[in-house]
């Protein structure tokens, strides 16, 4: 399927692991001009070389490096967009995993700091790329599917996931009119280090792994490739009538509707 990406700019932060990457990857590939956040310039380099290795074209990639927890890069981010490619067609907007524990061995200044990165950052670069934006497009964020049901282990992130999801759908009605559609998608259980990384915590990675695989009805977790795909779907014009959803992709995992 012709995604109808050439040429379309997008802003992706999260761009050097994990399912950002991934995304990165398939935009890429589609023709999308990207614009990549890392908070690592030389994870952006290597991202950058690993794309072009793939075949993409370096005048088609631009990098930005810097937290989006702070206030200033979202601005960096959008004003990159239009300077380099003269438009911005929309953002995956993915952040690392707040700080891991239970609630009770949090402290305020943790939650502070995870509620300015993983909350506020991501609005930030929402509202940002909508602000940008003098066309139809979309903004997907990368959430988790704790916004239906806590994960061990990551309080700060089962207390912020589902107040974004709920952001997203104010978004929705917000920038719908402006032909803007933004929407969040729900990975599960997908083999990248921030998963893995989750289940070495109770000791037994390869214990962890296989009583999880076993809740999930495919039998397996995702390939960073097989979200690529989809939030590249998304993100492009073949999904236009698609706005304020959040979109499970967690192999069958969550039990309920």
């Amino acid at each position: 399927m012709d995604l109808h990406l050439r040429d379309k700019a997008f802003i992706v932060t999260g761009a050097t692991s994990g399912l950002g990457q991934a995304t990165a990857l398939e935009l890429a590939h589609n023709g999308a001009l990207l614009v990549l956040n890392s908070r690592s310039q030389d994870a952006l380099k290597a991202t950058v070389r690993m794309l072009v290795d793939a075949g993409v074209a370096e005048s088609n990639l631009v990098t930005i490096d810097g937290s989006i927890g702070t206030p200033e890069v979202a601005t960096r981010l959008t004003a990159a967009a239009l300077e380099h490619f003269g438009r911005l067609d929309g953002a995956l907007i993915s952040v690392g995993g707040p700080t891991g524990g239970i609630d009770s061995t949090i402290s305020d200044d943790q939650w502070l700091d995870a509620f300015s990165t993983v909350f506020l950052g991501m609005r930030r670069v929402a509202r940002a790329t909508a602000d940008a934006m003098t066309e139809a497009g979309s903004i997907a964020l990368v959430l988790s599917s704790t916004v239906h049901t806590p994960v061990a282990g990551i309080a700060t992130s089962n207390g912020l996931r589902p107040g974004l999801a709920m952001l997203v759908k104010q978004m929705s009605v917000e920038y719908g009119p402006r032909g803007i559609r933004v929407n969040s998608l729900l990975p599960g259980r997908f083999d990248t280090e921030r998963v893995r990384l989750l289940d070495s915590q109770g000791g037994d990675p390869a214990g962890s792994r296989q009583r999880a695989e076993a809740s999930i009805p495919l039998g397996r977790y995702g390939h960073p490739g097989e979200f690529g795909a989809f939030a590249a779907f998304i993100l492009s014009d073949r999904a236009s009538y698609l706005t304020g959803t959040s979109i499970d992709l967690d192999g069958g995992a969550r039990p309920s509707m």
